[in-house]
């Protein structure tokens, strides 16, 4: 499920129609009826009640609706919050992010950024790090954060953070499973992997599961491609007992009671998040940007 499923799905509830809400979205109704379709099979279950006189959300839908809803908020609040460190004018610079970050990590940067540069206006927008290759390269995008390291000389990065993943479990399964230490990796063999499609970012995914089949686990089948993991789905998927998924210290979205964050013994697996440019760039705000992304300060402690 991505952001743009869940915008056209909140768009019909809200319209009452699937006419006013491609109107709305400006998208023709037969695309939108299969986006809602294919959410539906997604999900596996039905959303919508759809009549001659409109279209109405199921007991699923409003749960849906309720959580599409705030999803799409944090979403906003995000992009806004990035924009207001730049001033209104000036040039624009265009940012990529992945869609989990640490809460701070580009506070102090943008901060920065606009104390030098108050003529630059910085656009955030949501992109898997392939996209973000993609959209660098064709000149779409200014600055990325992406999982892995570009290959080639075209573009030029900097890592700018590393995050020490534990796991996510039902807090049940994490008490039986958990030693002092936190839960071995390998002691999750058993459980399914809430993972990512491979298609977002290759070299880390590839990174990531070779990490897990060495400890023993059987990973099944993987993630529909260019479906975007969202907090909640993670979450979900979790609260049933009978799967795990990966996060960092401090992660960003607020855990129920019935989910525990654990450590992995040994620490195997670190995400690292790299600043991405494009080799050619002389923009003195990128650079000055970068230099703040750079700093030490911006990688974040091991834990444990």
């Amino acid at each position: 499920m991505d952001l743009r499923e869940m915008r056209a799905f909140v768009a019909v509830v809200e319209e009452g129609s699937l006419s006013g809400a491609a109107r709305r979205l400006h998208l023709t109704q037969p695309a939108l009826s299969q986006t809602i379709s294919a959410l539906e099979r997604e999900l596996g279950v039905r959303l919508l009640i759809r009549g001659s006189t409109g279209a109405r959300a199921t007991e699923a839908g409003m749960t849906l609706l309720a959580e599409a809803r705030a999803v799409l908020a944090r979403y906003d609040r995000a992009v806004a919050a990035v924009s207001r460190h730049a001033a209104t004018g000036g040039g624009v610079l265009r940012l990529g992010i992945p869609l989990e970050l640490p809460a701070d990590l580009l506070t102090r940067p943008l901060a920065d950024l606009a104390a030098a540069h108050p003529g630059t206006r910085v656009q955030a927008r949501h992109m898997s790090t392939a996209a973000q290759f993609d959209a660098l390269r064709a000149g779409e995008l200014d600055v990325g954060l992406v999982r892995e390291h570009p290959i080639g000389t075209d573009l030029d990065a900097v890592l700018v953070v590393e995050e020490r993943l534990g796991v996510l479990l039902a807090a049940e399964r994490a008490a039986a499973l958990a030693g002092p230490d936190g839960i071995r990796l390998d002691a999750l063999a058993g459980l399914d992997w809430v993972g990512f499609p491979r298609s977002g970012s290759p070299a880390w995914y590839d990174e990531l599961t070779a990490v897990l089949r060495s400890h023993g686990l059987d990973l099944g089948p993987a993630a529909p491609e260019g479906q975007e993991l969202i907090p909640e789905v993670k979450l979900a998927a979790v609260t049933a007992g009978a799967a795990f998924a990966l996060a960092p210290p401090g992660w960003s979205a607020p855990l129920p009671a019935s989910i525990t964050w654990s450590p992995l013994v040994g620490h195997p697996l670190v995400r690292r998040t790299w600043a991405a440019w494009p080799a050619s760039s002389r923009r003195r705000d990128l650079g000055r940007l970068v230099a703040a992304l750079e700093a030490p300060e911006q990688l974040l402690a091991p834990a444990g």
